[in-house]
């Protein structure tokens, strides 16, 4: 007696057995989970350690240098507008007194010059002086407005020094138990009677 033509056909193939068709599933399951589970790990590490660093611009004390050539530009750079006055106090002062120093010598210059011509005196004020004071008079302001002019220049370079030195310790960290302490103390003195004398001790922290 034959058998049943699908027993037959279960034969051939196991894996159209209930049992067979369960373990082809398993089998393709263990396969492609591992991949998978790969891919999931490698989108969270992605996301984890994927991060943004920020920039920071550095600032130039070469610029702040270059924008002191206008006077104050370069403090305003460094964060010091309040230097503006001082800067613009201290350029005005001496350029007023370079200017009216120029003045007085340019007009005794003249009045010398226009004397030694031959021509009265024409110098308002100065009329009954001689030829010789108005001559001394001449060199000494003429003395006054070059040294007016030294001070002018240095005016103006100290404030691109400034600038320059503000804009290294733009980034300068100060501690804020920064302190200055004074505070009376003896000191040995072999010139007094009694072997010492008063002082004052400066401390500073920082």
């Amino acid at each position: 007696m034959s058998e049943p033509r699908h027993d037959n056909n279960l034969r051939a193939f196991p894996f159209l057995k209930p049992t067979g068709f369960l373990g082809c599933l398993i089998l393709l399951a263990s396969f492609f989970l591992p991949t998978a589970k790969t891919q999931a790990q490698m989108v969270v590490a992605d996301t984890v350690y994927t991060e943004v660093i920020p920039t920071f611009k550095a600032h130039n004390p070469t610029k702040a240098l270059l924008l002191s050539i206008i006077p104050g530009a370069g403090q305003i750079y460094n964060g010091q507008a309040w230097k503006l006055p001082i800067v613009y106090g201290a350029l005005g002062g001496v350029g007023y007194f370079t200017y009216t120093y120029y003045k007085s010598m340019k007009s005794f210059k003249d009045e010398y010059l226009s004397r030694r011509a031959g021509n009265d005196p024409q110098l308002e004020g100065y009329t009954n002086y001689p030829v010789s004071s108005i001559y001394n008079l001449y060199q000494s302001n003429n003395k006054s407005f070059q040294t007016f002019v030294l001070i002018t220049v240095a005016v103006y370079g100290l404030n691109l020094i400034d600038a320059y030195v503000f804009g290294h310790l733009y980034d300068f960290q100060v501690s804020d138990d920064l302190s200055l302490n004074l505070s009376p103390s003896l000191t040995p003195d072999p010139y007094t009677p009694w072997g010492f004398s008063p002082a004052m001790q400066m401390t500073l922290r920082f």
